[in-house]
């Protein structure tokens, strides 16, 4: 019933188009590069958010602009290598959705087209894009775990309350991770570790975390999708994607824990390819990926992330669950620019070491 609402509104907002335009136009001027966009025709997106609300995006897109939009949907790290595979000739235009960490990577690596945006005027703060403009956030999502309460309570099991907790060697086998070489979501993990505890000790962390690791999932919203069902009993990763496995497919049997001594916070980001064949349409999504038009459409179609645009509406399902945005801790950015790469061939390395090749994925 929900996907029909959502359907239905999305059918609205179409029906709508004509006046959208205007508006967009009256916040910035926006026409020749419309007109320039159209001229190219076509634009190709590689998306990194839940594929329901990439596919709405582009829809809409296509629909206000009369652009032919493809896309495709894969995790971020697999962009990144991609991208970095295709070596300035990137067979897609724009990136969209996933955290800003392979965001960061790719801009270090001259693979992003710089573009000031005027519709970035909107972001609440200039945390929310890269100060060069290789990319804007679009959303925001808090790290945490999500468990299957049913479960822990048939195995006499409490519920783990911090990052500590859940080396504890009673939750062996209970936990899903995704994969840090092709999860956004996985690097961020490094990351805040290695902010959290220090270099050595939060490598150390993962290296003791991976003893209770079941599973390594190649999308950082995998675990999420098995907590409902009990195959994974404690996920760790963005809790919106726990709050559509609550709200969406009904399973209220996950609880959502936000870590008690800090955690830290993804940026959903777009951006512009360097090298990209279609340059216009590719700044146009970049303007209309920073719109209400755009990123509202988010929590109709199942993704209830907080948004980073001071004129669009906050998804109130994300509240009810008692999540505060700002109930993060201050993540460093540049450090996260300049080593996630680094880090993450050492937390392979060190796993490969200590695990005799224990280490799997989904």
């Amino acid at each position: 019933m929900k996907k029909k609402i959502a359907l239905l509104l999305a059918g609205l907002m179409t029906l709508g188009s004509l006046s959208v335009m205007p508006v967009m136009a009256e916040e910035a001027d926006l026409s020749e590069l419309i007109a320039a966009a159209q001229e190219e025709g076509e634009l190709v997106v590689y998306g990194s958010c839940e594929e329901e609300y990439l596919a709405a995006a582009v829809d809409h897109f296509q629909e206000l602009y009369n652009i032919k939009t493809s896309y495709q949907r894969l995790s971020t790290g697999e962009v990144y290598s991609k991208i970095q595979e295709e070596a300035g000739n990137p067979s897609a235009d724009v990136w969209f959705g996933g955290t800003t960490d392979p965001y960061n990577m790719a801009a270090k690596d001259g693979l992003l087209e710089n573009y000031e945006a005027q519709n970035a005027s909107h972001l609440l703060s200039d945390m929310y894009r890269d100060a060069d403009g290789a990319w804007y956030g679009i959303y925001k999502g808090i790290l945490g775990f999500m468990v299957n309460v049913d479960e822990l309570e048939r195995m006499g099991l409490d519920t783990p309350a911090d990052w500590q907790d859940l080396l504890d060697e009673k939750y062996a086998g209970k936990i899903w991770l995704s994969n840090y070489n092709t999860a956004g979501t996985a690097k961020l993990v490094v990351n805040t570790m290695i902010q959290k505890y220090g270099h050595d000790e939060g490598i150390q962390y993962l290296v003791d975390l991976d003893k209770n690791i079941e599973v390594y999932t190649k999308s950082g919203s995998g675990p999420s999708k098995n907590v409902g069902t009990g195959e994974c009993v404690i996920g760790i990763g963005f809790l919106h994607d726990g709050i559509t496995q609550i709200v969406d497919n009904g399973y209220g049997n996950i609880g959502l824990i936000i870590p008690s001594s800090g955690t830290s916070f993804e940026i959903g980001a777009t951006a512009i390819f360097k090298g990209a064949a279609h340059p216009n349409a590719a700044k146009l999504w970049i303007e209309y990926a920073l719109s209400p038009e755009c990123v509202e459409l988010a929590a109709q179609y199942g993704s209830y992330q907080f948004l980073v645009l001071d004129n669009a509406q906050q998804p109130e399902v994300a509240e009810e669950f008692g999540l505060d945005p700002e109930n993060v801790m201050e993540y460093d950015f540049e450090d996260a620019k300049e080593n996630t790469a680094t880090y993450i061939e050492e937390v392979m390395t060190a796993l490969g070491d200590a695990a005799d090749g224990r280490f799997q994925t989904e």
